[in-house]
């Protein structure tokens, strides 16, 4: 019984001595390609630190994600969760008819408060003389419309549509929830697919009163995509296909990026082979990027808010004007777009899907 004991110890001990020293003398991986994220490094050693405590948590972090076989661990997890305690999501993450998506409990309406403030803010600061159109849409999550059919919580759009638009009368709101189910989005990932989105872009010209033709040539990437929640989830779910649309308007457009002073293209083959090929769509999450369309049907230009969502929506708009610049305020401050941007004239189209209303605080 003592030997038994002397060996479940000395295992356990050479475990843990293993562990440490992977951790403190081997090379920290910075970047997680399964969960998309940046991981966290070693913090720097301060008494201060030390005493406050502040040293030991952020330490606790730097294991955590520094652990070795962490991506294995993490998918055996997953198994038990699913398989040997069925439970149906995973870190609010389930899977249903092979569409993967997150669980989002309730709507957060301080979020969706200072989502409708930030409009606002925008909208006293350059668009009281607009004389374009000014609209609003909300994208539902994919989760809003697999939940009802999974058993999962969800948050309902029109909630974030009418904080919107209480705060904000005098911007118009373009309905696309009726437009949308899950088969629009990609099964691994958060984003709508270009191919399926031509009638939410037809609306939303249409709203502004601009006629597409939505006549296209449809491609395919190829690189197999697995999405966010491919990592997130830690289950093996099957790569996907990107397709994106394309006809001589779009291949004939400018862009160019403003964060990097550089001209790019509107679909950006260097970033369908980076860590997230979604990016290939206007380069992905670009502070202020312009589309110049010298073939349009109109001289009219439309300044889009958004997300990533309208990195693979605005070149479908592009056929109706001559510039459309793409601003997102989660990493520019508003307040000096002026210096790029004549708002006098110009429609404009705020448009967020329901995860970023629902975590606000990340818009500047």
């Amino acid at each position: 019984m003592k030997f038994k004991n002397f060996i479940v110890v000395a295992a356990s001990s050479v475990m843990v001595l293993a562990v440490s020293a992977w951790l403190f003398f081997g090379t920290p991986a910075e970047f997680s390609f399964s969960e998309r994220r940046e991981l966290v490094q070693m913090p720097e050693f301060s008494l201060s630190s030390f005493k406050s405590g502040k040293f030991m948590t952020d330490f606790d972090k730097f294991s955590t994600d520094q652990l070795p076989l962490r991506d294995t661990l993490r998918t055996l997890k997953a198994y038990a969760a699913k398989y040997l305690f069925a439970q149906t999501d995973n870190n609010d993450i389930y899977v249903y008819n092979g569409y993967a998506a997150k669980m989002e409990a309730a709507e957060n309406e301080e979020s969706a408060e200072n989502a409708a403030q930030k409009i606002k803010q925008i909208r006293d600061l350059y668009l009281k003389d607009n004389t374009g159109r000014v609209m609003f849409s909300v994208i539902p999550d994919k989760n809003c419309y697999l939940a009802e059919k999974s058993g999962h919580l969800t948050v309902n759009p029109e909630f974030f549509a009418d904080k919107i638009a209480q705060a904000n009368p005098e911007i118009g709101y373009i309905d696309i929830s009726d437009l949308l189910d899950e088969t629009d989005f990609y099964f691994t990932d958060t984003h709508w697919r270009q191919e399926k989105i031509t009638d939410v872009a037809g609306r939303i010209a249409e709203s502004f009163g601009i006629t597409l033709s939505a006549e296209y040539e449809q491609k395919t990437l190829d690189i197999p995509f697995y999405g966010v929640y491919s990592g997130q989830s830690a289950l093996p779910l099957d790569a996907e296909e990107i397709h994106y649309l394309t006809n001589d308007v779009l291949e004939n457009c400018r862009v160019f990026d403003y964060q990097n002073n550089k001209e790019t293209a509107v679909y950006d083959m260097e970033k369908a082979g980076g860590k997230d090929p979604y990016e290939m769509f206007l380069s992905g999450p670009i502070s202020l990027v312009t589309i110049e369309n010298p073939n349009a049907s109109t001289d009219r230009e439309l300044v889009i808010f958004r997300d990533s969502f309208g990195s693979s929506l605005a070149p479908l708009l592009a056929e109706g004007y001559a510039k459309i610049t793409l601003a997102d305020t989660r990493y520019i401050q508003p307040q000096i777009l002026g210096k790029w941007i004549d708002f006098s004239r110009c429609d404009v189209l705020f448009i967020y899907s329901t995860l970023i209303l629902n975590s606000s605080e990340m818009f500047k």
